[in-house]
């Protein structure tokens, strides 16, 4: 029989958030090119930080969870 190690529920969870992290980013990036909307929190670019915040606790959960599902 073939014993198949499964993903831990975190690798799911770092896919999530990579991928939201990933559009959020480049959604941040394209409104940094072409101002659509004139707001408060437009200087600070939040779609920016916050795809970028996904994107790296996405990458902290994914990698590790990786990494140990490729050892044994």
């Amino acid at each position: 029989m073939s014993s198949s190690k499964m993903y831990s529920i975190w690798f799911f969870v770092g896919v999530m958030l990579t991928i939201l992290g990933l559009i959020i980013v480049s959604m941040g990036v394209y409104y940094i090119f072409s101002p659509e909307t004139h707001t408060r929190l437009a200087s600070l670019n939040p779609s920016l930080w916050w795809g970028a915040i996904m994107l790296t606790a996405g990458l902290l959960f994914l990698i590790p969870s990786w990494i140990e599902h490729r050892k044994g």
